[in-house]
């Protein structure tokens, strides 16, 4: 769970931001912030409304002042106390409501490669379809809201302050800051707003060839799934599909195709009343002692134990099930 700054922890964290993000912007306006995709503003005093436009999701962070963005006839206030998601390719209008000379407005923004979110939200995704035991369904997904304020919580700004950090010096930009970009991206969508920007990602990677091969493995799940026939089905080369399906998922086609069928037997186990075999066929498995040895690896338990704990309400912890022996 993430912990919102108390009154103490804000005033430090933010007076660090304030510091970072003034030693880089030595003009009022937009600054260049060293980092791909990164803009430091600074304003000595009220601006007027201007029209702006973002071709990915982007993050907008305040250190100090005040602003407002109104997009699709919402207008949002946000502060040091919150940080601004906006969906792209839909201009939108920022002004400056609070900023002086001697507390001059400062913030920046940063453009969140759509690659990395969709990497990202796959692992969360992956992860949190691995510790639900519900039969509960899913909520239904709604289109998100073009733009969105949300809570900057401690975790967010230690990792925004360590990113801005580690652009000083060569080595930390070349080594360090990618990894805490990665964080920001993981705290955003671990965030209240997470379905918003995973859908936004999903929505703008729909005419990806990767997403339509995963749909057709879902469907297609009970049969032999071959990275040749993959490929055939996106019309690549076997080679090529395999590199681009680990760049948009972070994961091999085998290994993916394995979770899908795992993660599909537990959702049967749960939800039916069939056995281990007939199971183990219906997500593909030829040899059942294949599927059970496999089953185990990943959820630390045989099939036929994971049933008899479901029956018996005996299931592990949702945190430990992966470390049961």
């Amino acid at each position: 769970m993430t912990q919102l700054l108390n009154p103490l922890d804000f005033r430090i964290s933010s007076g660090d931001l304030v510091a970072e993000l003034k030693s880089r912007a030595d003009h009022v306006g937009t600054n260049d912030g060293l980092w791909p995709g990164l803009t430091i503003y600074r304003f000595d005093e009220p601006a007027a409304p201007l029209w702006e436009e973002v071709r990915e999701l982007h993050l907008c962070v305040i250190a100090q002042g005040r602003k407002r963005v109104t997009q699709g006839g919402d207008a949002h206030y946000y502060d040091p106390f919150t940080y601004l998601a906006i969906s792209g390719n839909e201009p939108f209008l920022t002004e400056i409501v609070e900023a002086s000379h001697d507390k001059p407005f400062l913030s920046f923004g940063l453009q969140l490669d759509n690659d990395m979110v969709r990497e990202i939200s796959s692992d969360i995704i992956m992860e949190r379809q691995t510790t639900a035991f519900t039969r509960s369904p899913e909520p239904a997904m709604t289109v998100p809201p073009p733009s969105f304020v949300s809570a900057l919580d401690r975790d967010m700004m230690d990792a925004i302050l360590r990113f801005l950090r580690a652009l000083s010096t060569g080595a930390d930009r070349r080594v360090l800051a990618p990894t805490y970009l990665k964080e920001i991206v993981y705290r955003a969508l671990q965030a209240e707003q997470y379905s918003r920007l995973v859908e936004r990602a999903a929505r703008e990677s729909a005419n990806n060839p990767v997403s339509a091969i995963i749909s057709y493995v879902r469907d297609h799940i009970a049969e032999p799934l071959s990275v040749n026939e993959m490929a055939e089905q996106a019309f690549m080369s076997p080679s090529a599909f395999s590199h681009l399906f680990r760049d948009v998922t972070g994961r091999s086609p085998y290994q993916f195709v394995k979770e899908m069928r795992l993660n599909k037997a537990r959702e049967l186990l749960v939800e039916d009343e069939s056995n281990v075999t007939q199971i183990s066929k219906a997500v593909g498995y030829r040899s059942t002692s294949h599927f059970i040895n496999e089953f185990r690896d990943r959820f630390g338990v045989t099939p036929r134990a994971f049933g008899d704990a479901l029956a018996g309400g005996d299931l592990p912890p949702v945190g430990r099930l992966n470390q049961a022996n």
